[in-house]
């Protein structure tokens, strides 16, 4: 029997799988992760807790491929890389080590990009990421990390450049998707889309967290640093 052939355990209608176990955990030490970064920028413990919940997510696909991919995984996956990935982007522009520009310029795609796939998930669409998408991905995760591994933390310029290059494949992705569409003969990025709430309401959401944990994260540091004196 092969792969193909084997038996899945879950359904695509699951919820409570091992796959989304996994990913439901790295969402919920992604606040400690990026706390941590902000008050201690560097040190080992936080490299190996952002190299744990960032690298899990191999695990989860490979549990989702094994035991049966899921709609609800296909919607929590992406949606905790680009937690993990803006949150940590965010949380190391907040200790001062990254310019704030390559951040926002990263926010606004995968904002947008979040818009779009929502936008065909509620029409029983799931898009894939590329294989390209999740390299861009790997960028910005390894971009904290250099900023967060002691051996490499004294030197900035190694995770300003990895940043900068996640800029740029993440900009040559969105118009290699433009260019794609454009020779299809039912592209599914259409004006229209713009004006739906189905793509707005999520697109703004993304905008609203990523800038409100930034903000809470930024106001537990004041906290931490001038009423408790840390």
């Amino acid at each position: 029997m092969t792969q193909a052939d084997t038996p899945k355990t879950f359904g695509p209608s699951a919820v409570m799988t091992p796959a989304n176990v996994v990913t439901i955990v790295r969402l919920l030490l992604s606040p400690v992760a990026f706390w941590l970064i902000i008050d201690r920028k560097s040190g080992w413990g936080i490299f190996v807790l952002w190299v744990a919940v960032t690298a899990s997510d191999s695990l989860d696909g490979y549990l989702a491929r094994k035991q049966g991919t899921t709609r609800s995984g296909a919607f929590l996956d992406p949606l905790a890389d680009k937690v993990l990935a803006l949150g940590g982007l965010w949380a190391v522009v907040l200790a001062g080590e990254f310019w704030w520009l390559p951040v926002a310029l990263i926010t606004v795609r995968e904002a947008l990009i979040s818009g779009f796939r929502f936008f065909w998930a509620r029409r029983g669409l799931a898009i894939q990421a590329s294989k390209v998408a999740k390299a861009k991905t790997f960028l910005q995760f390894s971009s904290v990390s250099f900023v967060v591994w002691p051996w490499t933390a004294g030197e900035p310029w190694i995770a300003a450049a990895c940043l900068w290059l996640a800029v740029a494949v993440g900009v040559l992705c969105a118009l290699a998707l433009l260019w794609w569409e454009r020779r299809v003969d039912y592209p599914l990025f259409v004006p229209e889309i713009v004006r739906r709430r189905t793509f707005l309401v999520p697109t703004l959401v993304v905008f609203m967290v990523q800038f409100t944990l930034g903000g809470l994260l930024f106001l537990n540091t004041q906290y931490v640093q001038l009423v408790l004196g840390f």
